[in-house]
């Protein structure tokens, strides 16, 4: 099981779980729904947590850097993310309803079986307190510079990181497998499963659509073949595929910039930032996944807080770290304050979610070649104004 990697070992989770539910005696599949109700008790501590690691640290970070060119490259990596989370909410407004008309609802299946016990873990502040205070306290250390401050903020998302890496992740397929034997218990399970196949076929066609959007931008603001430089970008797309990371693709990905013709000089500095920075994939992922389990749960698509929810993923998922499921996991905050998930909810996310995590991932890293083209061609446009100038 060690050799697995996450991914197998979430599908292998969820047929167990199908097996179990099915076919096993009342009390064992209880086994599993008592480990996943503690679970998810320790993910709502652990939450708040996650918020500050992320955001404290990813924000402070923030604070250094080429002046304007950080801007630029942060808001046109953001106004990225933005447009596609909001091409996610209109096409999964139009496209899901049909797909999820016939589902039952997850949170009444999930009350059917009930843990042999429960473990009350009160989180140490709610969301959004977290929120507020991540904010507050990032901005100010990438204000003032303080050096002790931003160690302890560093220090802390690295334990943060430790945690999710050894803790969480490890026991995520257990959790996910006691959600699912519980489902297929209720009879919900094929609801589910149908949704899930049919979603994941959407979400990988606009991720393919926004990156030939935003490789068609690049290029046109660039003056480079949007088509060629996609074809060399194929490299680094598939590297993103196998290794789940962002950070790991960075040294292809350089590679790429460099073939499409990017200066050295923001290549090196736009792509390693926007592996941080621009996460277009994991918001249409996370948009669309979020859609299909509140049409799942019989939950109102609001669209005044989906909008805030997607404004709201750019920021969280800054510095999430580099580990499978990173991006999810940042956004737990937002989806319990936000969209009001419970624990349930949160679980099938992640389960959807990491299930396509390397497409997203793909997604992100090629479009951060679009941003680094256009921040190359404004860059030129700059030192050509100051050759001219001087």
């Amino acid at each position: 099981m060690k050799k697995l990697g996450l991914i197998p070992k979430i599908i292998l989770a969820i047929i167990l779980g199908t097996l179990i539910g099915s076919y096993t005696p009342v009390p064992f599949i209880r086994i599993f729904r008592t480990f996943s109700s503690i679970f998810g008790e320790f993910l709502g501590f652990v939450i708040p947590l996650l918020i500050l690691g992320f955001i404290v640290a990813g924000i402070a970070e923030l604070g250094e850097g080429a002046g304007k060119l950080l801007g630029v490259t942060v808001g046109l990596a953001y106004c990225f993310t933005l447009i596609s989370g909001f091409s996610a909410l209109f096409v999964g407004r139009a496209l899901l309803p049909s797909i999820v008309s016939h589902a039952g609802k997850v949170e009444e299946a999930r009350k059917a079986l009930k843990p042999f016990f429960e473990v009350k873990m009160p989180p140490i502040m709610d969301v959004m307190s977290a929120l507020i205070f991540a904010f507050v306290l990032g901005l100010g250390i990438a204000k003032i510079q303080n050096k002790t401050l931003k160690d302890m903020a560093t220090g802390f998302q690295q334990i943060i990181t430790k945690l999710i890496e050894n803790v969480v992740i490890p026991l995520l397929p257990l959790h996910i497998l006691g959600i699912f034997a519980n489902l297929a218990y209720t009879g919900e399970v094929r609801n589910v499963i149908s949704v899930f196949w049919k979603v994941f076929i959407i979400i990988i066609a606009m991720h393919w659509i926004i990156m030939l959007i935003q490789f068609t931008v690049g290029g046109s603001i660039s003056g480079k073949n949007p088509l060629r430089s996609l074809k060399i970008q194929i490299k680094g797309y598939l590297t993103a595929l196998g290794t789940q990371s962002s950070a790991a693709t960075i040294p292809v990905n350089l590679q790429c910039a460099e073939e499409i013709g990017t200066t050295k000089g923001v290549r090196d500095f736009v792509i390693p930032l926007c592996a941080t920075v621009h996460l277009s994939g994991s918001t249409i992922t996370l948009t669309t996944c979020a859609m299909a389990v509140m049409l799942l749960n019989g939950m109102p698509i609001d669209m005044s807080a989906m909008a805030g929810f997607i404004a709201m993923l750019g920021v969280t998922m800054v510095a999430a770290p580099g580990v499978p499921g990173g991006a999810v996991m940042a956004a737990l905050g937002i989806l319990k304050s936000i969209l009001g998930f419970n624990e349930a909810f949160l679980g099938l996310m992640i389960a959807l979610y990491i299930a396509q995590d390397s497409f997203g991932t793909a997604c992100n890293v090629s479009g951060d070649q679009a941003v680094a083209m256009v921040v190359d061609a404004i860059q030129k446009k700059w030192n050509k104004k100051a050759g001219k100038v001087s």
